[in-house]
Protein backbone atom coordinates (compact mmCIF):
# COMPACT_ATOMS: atom_id res chain seq x y z
CA UNK A 1 0.00 0.00 0.00
CA UNK A 2 1.43 3.36 -0.98
CA UNK A 3 2.02 6.18 1.46
CA UNK A 4 -0.57 8.33 -0.32
CA UNK A 5 -3.24 5.66 -0.07
CA UNK A 6 -2.43 5.09 3.59
CA UNK A 7 -2.83 8.79 4.28
CA UNK A 8 -6.25 8.79 2.64
CA UNK A 9 -7.32 5.75 4.62
CA UNK A 10 -6.35 7.38 7.92
CA UNK A 11 -7.31 11.01 7.39
CA UNK A 12 -10.97 10.43 8.28
CA UNK A 13 -10.15 8.37 11.39
CA UNK A 14 -9.76 9.79 14.89
CA UNK A 15 -8.57 7.99 18.02
CA UNK A 16 -10.03 8.26 21.52
CA UNK A 17 -7.82 6.81 24.27
CA UNK A 18 -8.96 6.45 27.87
CA UNK A 19 -6.81 5.72 30.88
CA UNK A 20 -5.88 6.20 34.49
CA UNK A 21 -2.33 5.75 35.81
CA UNK A 22 -1.31 3.59 32.85
CA UNK A 23 2.32 4.68 33.02
CA UNK A 24 4.53 3.17 30.33
CA UNK A 25 1.56 1.35 28.86
CA UNK A 26 0.04 4.69 27.82
CA UNK A 27 3.34 5.78 26.28
CA UNK A 28 3.41 2.58 24.19
CA UNK A 29 -0.25 3.10 23.27
CA UNK A 30 0.45 6.60 21.96
CA UNK A 31 3.59 5.55 20.13
CA UNK A 32 1.73 2.73 18.37
CA UNK A 33 -0.80 5.08 16.78
CA UNK A 34 -0.02 5.63 13.10
CA UNK A 35 0.63 9.05 11.65
CA UNK A 36 -2.02 10.84 9.62
CA UNK A 37 -4.99 10.46 11.97
CA UNK A 38 -7.51 13.29 11.95
CA UNK A 39 -7.31 13.75 15.73
CA UNK A 40 -5.98 11.97 18.81
CA UNK A 41 -7.85 12.59 22.07
CA UNK A 42 -6.76 11.24 25.44
CA UNK A 43 -9.30 11.23 28.27
CA UNK A 44 -7.80 10.96 31.73
CA UNK A 45 -9.65 9.70 34.80
CA UNK A 46 -7.70 11.32 37.61
CA UNK A 47 -4.17 10.00 36.94
CA UNK A 48 -1.39 10.90 39.34
CA UNK A 49 1.50 9.32 37.42
CA UNK A 50 2.21 11.89 34.74
CA UNK A 51 -0.14 10.38 32.15
CA UNK A 52 -1.56 13.78 31.23
CA UNK A 53 1.88 15.25 30.58
CA UNK A 54 2.91 12.18 28.58
CA UNK A 55 -0.18 12.44 26.38
CA UNK A 56 0.38 16.13 25.73
CA UNK A 57 4.04 15.51 24.95
CA UNK A 58 2.94 12.95 22.35
CA UNK A 59 0.71 15.56 20.68
CA UNK A 60 -2.66 14.29 21.91
CA UNK A 61 -5.52 16.55 22.90
CA UNK A 62 -6.23 15.94 26.59
CA UNK A 63 -9.56 15.88 28.39
CA UNK A 64 -9.37 15.65 32.18
CA UNK A 65 -12.57 14.35 33.75
CA UNK A 66 -14.18 16.09 36.71
CA UNK A 67 -13.03 14.06 39.71
CA UNK A 68 -16.19 14.88 41.70
CA UNK A 69 -18.23 12.59 39.43
CA UNK A 70 -17.63 8.80 39.60
CA UNK A 71 -15.37 7.53 36.84
CA UNK A 72 -16.55 4.93 34.36
CA UNK A 73 -14.98 3.79 31.10
CA UNK A 74 -18.23 4.73 29.33
CA UNK A 75 -18.12 8.26 30.71
CA UNK A 76 -14.50 8.63 29.61
CA UNK A 77 -15.17 7.39 26.08
CA UNK A 78 -18.18 9.66 25.78
CA UNK A 79 -16.08 12.65 26.80
CA UNK A 80 -13.62 11.90 24.01
CA UNK A 81 -16.35 11.30 21.43
CA UNK A 82 -18.10 14.51 22.47
CA UNK A 83 -14.95 16.44 21.57
CA UNK A 84 -15.42 15.30 17.99
CA UNK A 85 -19.06 16.38 17.92
CA UNK A 86 -20.44 16.27 14.41
CA UNK A 87 -17.07 16.99 12.82
CA UNK A 88 -17.61 16.20 9.15
CA UNK A 89 -14.06 15.08 8.46
CA UNK A 90 -14.16 12.23 10.99
CA UNK A 91 -16.09 9.21 9.75
CA UNK A 92 -14.58 6.60 12.06
CA UNK A 93 -13.26 6.61 15.62
CA UNK A 94 -10.84 4.09 17.06
CA UNK A 95 -11.62 3.72 20.75
CA UNK A 96 -8.78 2.16 22.69
CA UNK A 97 -7.76 1.77 26.30
CA UNK A 98 -4.45 3.16 27.47
CA UNK A 99 -3.18 -0.33 28.28
CA UNK A 100 -3.40 -1.41 24.62
CA UNK A 101 -1.31 -0.93 21.48
CA UNK A 102 -2.75 -0.99 17.98
CA UNK A 103 -1.13 -3.42 15.57
CA UNK A 104 0.37 -2.16 12.32
CA UNK A 105 -2.15 -2.11 9.50
CA UNK A 106 -5.23 -2.49 11.67
CA UNK A 107 -6.72 0.92 10.91
CA UNK A 108 -6.23 0.45 7.17
CA UNK A 109 -7.94 -2.95 7.30
CA UNK A 110 -10.79 -1.89 9.59
CA UNK A 111 -11.33 1.44 7.84
CA UNK A 112 -11.54 -0.24 4.44
CA UNK A 113 -14.02 -2.77 5.85
CA UNK A 114 -16.34 -0.07 7.18
CA UNK A 115 -16.16 1.84 3.89
CA UNK A 116 -17.09 -1.28 1.94
CA UNK A 117 -19.79 -2.42 4.38
CA UNK A 118 -21.99 0.57 5.10
CA UNK A 119 -24.42 -1.45 7.21
CA UNK A 120 -21.70 -2.14 9.82
CA UNK A 121 -21.39 0.29 12.74
CA UNK A 122 -18.61 -1.33 14.78
CA UNK A 123 -15.70 -3.54 13.76
CA UNK A 124 -13.09 -5.21 15.95
CA UNK A 125 -10.24 -7.62 15.37
CA UNK A 126 -8.08 -10.01 17.35
CA UNK A 127 -6.98 -8.64 20.70
CA UNK A 128 -4.07 -10.46 22.34
CA UNK A 129 -2.38 -10.25 25.69
CA UNK A 130 1.07 -8.69 25.39
CA UNK A 131 2.46 -11.16 27.94
CA UNK A 132 0.07 -14.05 27.37
CA UNK A 133 2.01 -16.64 29.39
CA UNK A 134 3.15 -14.44 32.27
CA UNK A 135 0.38 -15.42 34.70
CA UNK A 136 -2.74 -17.57 34.80
CA UNK A 137 -4.76 -14.35 34.67
CA UNK A 138 -3.03 -13.31 31.46
CA UNK A 139 -3.75 -16.69 29.89
CA UNK A 140 -7.41 -16.45 30.87
CA UNK A 141 -7.68 -12.96 29.40
CA UNK A 142 -5.98 -13.97 26.16
CA UNK A 143 -8.42 -16.86 25.76
CA UNK A 144 -11.32 -14.51 26.50
CA UNK A 145 -10.29 -12.20 23.65
CA UNK A 146 -10.22 -15.11 21.15
CA UNK A 147 -13.75 -14.71 19.81
CA UNK A 148 -14.78 -16.06 16.42
CA UNK A 149 -14.65 -13.81 13.37
CA UNK A 150 -17.83 -12.79 11.57
CA UNK A 151 -21.03 -10.98 12.50
CA UNK A 152 -21.28 -10.63 16.28
CA UNK A 153 -23.73 -9.46 18.90
CA UNK A 154 -21.07 -7.32 20.54
CA UNK A 155 -17.35 -6.62 20.77
CA UNK A 156 -15.18 -5.23 23.56
CA UNK A 157 -13.94 -1.78 24.41
CA UNK A 158 -11.30 -1.64 21.67
CA UNK A 159 -12.93 -1.21 18.27
CA UNK A 160 -13.34 1.05 15.26
CA UNK A 161 -16.70 2.86 15.38
CA UNK A 162 -18.72 4.48 12.62
CA UNK A 163 -18.98 7.88 14.25
CA UNK A 164 -22.37 8.94 12.84
CA UNK A 165 -23.97 5.66 13.96
CA UNK A 166 -22.77 5.78 17.55
CA UNK A 167 -23.50 9.50 17.81
CA UNK A 168 -27.09 8.92 16.68
CA UNK A 169 -27.37 6.06 19.19
CA UNK A 170 -26.38 8.41 22.00
CA UNK A 171 -22.89 6.96 22.57
CA UNK A 172 -22.24 4.73 25.58
CA UNK A 173 -24.48 4.65 28.62
CA UNK A 174 -22.25 6.60 31.00
CA UNK A 175 -23.70 5.25 34.25
CA UNK A 176 -22.73 1.64 33.52
CA UNK A 177 -19.76 0.55 35.62
CA UNK A 178 -19.10 -2.30 33.18
CA UNK A 179 -20.69 -3.87 30.13
CA UNK A 180 -21.10 -0.57 28.30
CA UNK A 181 -19.79 -1.94 24.99
CA UNK A 182 -22.30 -4.80 24.51
CA UNK A 183 -25.09 -2.48 25.68
CA UNK A 184 -24.22 0.05 22.96
CA UNK A 185 -23.95 -2.76 20.41
CA UNK A 186 -27.42 -3.97 21.39
CA UNK A 187 -28.91 -0.52 20.76
CA UNK A 188 -27.09 -0.27 17.45
CA UNK A 189 -28.38 -3.67 16.34
CA UNK A 190 -31.90 -2.68 17.32
CA UNK A 191 -31.48 0.37 15.08
CA UNK A 192 -30.60 -1.90 12.14
CA UNK A 193 -26.79 -1.76 12.28
CA UNK A 194 -24.44 -4.75 12.24
CA UNK A 195 -21.47 -5.50 14.49
CA UNK A 196 -18.50 -7.37 13.01
CA UNK A 197 -15.32 -9.05 14.12
CA UNK A 198 -12.42 -9.59 11.71
CA UNK A 199 -9.63 -12.15 11.87
CA UNK A 200 -7.09 -9.35 11.49
CA UNK A 201 -4.74 -8.56 14.37
CA UNK A 202 -6.07 -5.45 16.11
CA UNK A 203 -4.12 -4.72 19.29
CA UNK A 204 -1.99 -5.94 22.16
CA UNK A 205 -3.43 -5.65 25.66
CA UNK A 206 -1.49 -5.57 28.91
CA UNK A 207 -3.87 -6.63 31.66
CA UNK A 208 -1.10 -6.41 34.30
CA UNK A 209 -3.03 -8.75 36.60
CA UNK A 210 -0.85 -10.52 39.12
CA UNK A 211 -3.13 -11.23 42.11
CA UNK A 212 -6.17 -13.41 42.71
CA UNK A 213 -7.96 -10.44 44.25
CA UNK A 214 -7.75 -8.52 40.97
CA UNK A 215 -9.36 -11.41 39.11
CA UNK A 216 -11.99 -11.71 41.86
CA UNK A 217 -13.02 -8.05 41.50
CA UNK A 218 -13.11 -8.33 37.71
CA UNK A 219 -15.35 -11.41 37.82
CA UNK A 220 -17.69 -9.80 40.36
CA UNK A 221 -17.87 -6.67 38.22
CA UNK A 222 -18.83 -8.83 35.25
CA UNK A 223 -21.66 -10.23 37.36
CA UNK A 224 -22.90 -6.73 38.01
CA UNK A 225 -22.65 -5.94 34.30
CA UNK A 226 -24.79 -8.90 33.22
CA UNK A 227 -27.37 -8.20 35.94
CA UNK A 228 -27.59 -4.54 35.00
CA UNK A 229 -27.85 -5.40 31.32
CA UNK A 230 -30.70 -7.82 32.01
CA UNK A 231 -32.44 -5.19 34.12
CA UNK A 232 -32.19 -2.60 31.36
CA UNK A 233 -33.00 -4.71 28.30
CA UNK A 234 -33.93 -8.22 29.42
CA UNK A 235 -37.60 -7.81 28.54
CA UNK A 236 -36.83 -7.29 24.86
CA UNK A 237 -36.97 -9.97 22.19
CA UNK A 238 -33.25 -10.68 22.65
CA UNK A 239 -33.73 -11.48 26.35
CA UNK A 240 -30.50 -9.56 26.75
CA UNK A 241 -28.19 -11.13 29.35
CA UNK A 242 -31.06 -12.97 31.03
CA UNK A 243 -29.52 -16.40 30.43
CA UNK A 244 -26.10 -15.25 31.66
CA UNK A 245 -27.65 -13.85 34.83
CA UNK A 246 -29.59 -17.07 35.40
CA UNK A 247 -26.46 -19.22 34.98
CA UNK A 248 -24.52 -17.06 37.44
CA UNK A 249 -27.28 -17.41 40.04
CA UNK A 250 -27.69 -21.16 39.53
CA UNK A 251 -24.01 -22.08 39.66
CA UNK A 252 -22.80 -19.35 41.99
CA UNK A 253 -25.69 -19.07 44.45
CA UNK A 254 -28.26 -21.86 44.15
CA UNK A 255 -25.79 -24.77 44.16
CA UNK A 256 -23.94 -23.74 47.35
CA UNK A 257 -27.12 -22.62 49.13
CA UNK A 258 -28.94 -25.90 48.40
CA UNK A 259 -25.92 -27.87 49.58
CA UNK A 260 -25.49 -25.89 52.80
CA UNK A 261 -29.20 -25.78 53.61
CA UNK A 262 -29.57 -29.48 52.93
CA UNK A 263 -26.58 -30.27 55.13
CA UNK A 264 -28.67 -29.18 58.11
CA UNK A 265 -30.76 -32.31 57.52
CA UNK A 266 -28.14 -34.65 56.13
CA UNK A 267 -24.43 -34.39 55.26
CA UNK A 268 -25.20 -36.20 52.03
CA UNK A 269 -26.61 -32.91 50.74
CA UNK A 270 -23.04 -31.66 50.38
CA UNK A 271 -22.74 -33.96 47.39
CA UNK A 272 -24.64 -31.27 45.49
CA UNK A 273 -21.33 -29.42 45.43
CA UNK A 274 -20.04 -32.13 43.09
CA UNK A 275 -21.94 -30.24 40.40
CA UNK A 276 -18.96 -27.89 40.22
CA UNK A 277 -16.26 -30.45 39.35
CA UNK A 278 -18.80 -32.10 37.04
CA UNK A 279 -19.18 -28.77 35.22
CA UNK A 280 -15.41 -28.42 34.94
CA UNK A 281 -15.24 -31.90 33.42
CA UNK A 282 -18.08 -31.10 31.02
CA UNK A 283 -16.27 -28.00 29.77
CA UNK A 284 -13.05 -29.98 29.41
CA UNK A 285 -14.81 -32.64 27.35
CA UNK A 286 -16.09 -29.87 25.07
CA UNK A 287 -12.49 -28.96 24.26
CA UNK A 288 -11.71 -26.29 26.83
CA UNK A 289 -8.43 -26.48 28.77
CA UNK A 290 -8.54 -27.58 32.41
CA UNK A 291 -7.30 -24.22 33.66
CA UNK A 292 -9.90 -22.15 31.88
CA UNK A 293 -12.69 -24.62 32.67
CA UNK A 294 -11.83 -24.43 36.38
CA UNK A 295 -11.74 -20.65 36.55
CA UNK A 296 -14.87 -20.19 34.45
CA UNK A 297 -16.72 -22.42 36.89
CA UNK A 298 -15.22 -20.73 39.94
CA UNK A 299 -16.01 -17.36 38.41
CA UNK A 300 -19.73 -18.11 38.63
CA UNK A 301 -19.47 -17.71 42.42
CA UNK A 302 -18.06 -14.23 41.92
CA UNK A 303 -20.50 -13.33 39.16
CA UNK A 304 -23.32 -14.34 41.51
CA UNK A 305 -21.83 -11.99 44.07
CA UNK A 306 -21.98 -9.18 41.53
CA UNK A 307 -25.53 -10.06 40.48
CA UNK A 308 -26.82 -10.20 44.05
CA UNK A 309 -25.00 -7.02 44.99
CA UNK A 310 -26.60 -5.19 42.08
CA UNK A 311 -30.05 -6.49 42.91
CA UNK A 312 -29.62 -5.52 46.56
CA UNK A 313 -28.82 -1.98 45.48
CA UNK A 314 -31.89 -2.09 43.23
CA UNK A 315 -34.08 -2.85 46.23
CA UNK A 316 -32.61 0.08 48.12
CA UNK A 317 -32.70 2.50 45.18
CA UNK A 318 -34.34 1.22 41.96
CA UNK A 319 -32.29 2.13 38.89
CA UNK A 320 -33.60 4.02 35.90
CA UNK A 321 -34.37 1.31 33.35
CA UNK A 322 -35.67 3.58 30.64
Amino acid sequence: MTETTTGVLRSDIAAVIIGRNEGDRLVRCLQALPEGLARIIYVDSGSTDGSVAAARAAGAEVVELDMSIPFTAARARNAGLACLGAEAGVQFVQVIDGDCELQDGWLETAGAFLRDNREVAVVAGRLRERFADATVWNRLADAEWAAAAGEADAVGGVALLRHAAVRTAGYYRADLVAGEEPELCLRLRRAGWKIWRLEAEMALHDIAMTRFGQWWRRAARNGRAIAEGASLHGRGDERYRVAETRRALIWGAAVPLVALAGAILTPWALLVLMAWPAQVLRLRLRGMGWERAFFLTLGKLLEAQGVLGYRARQLIRPADTS
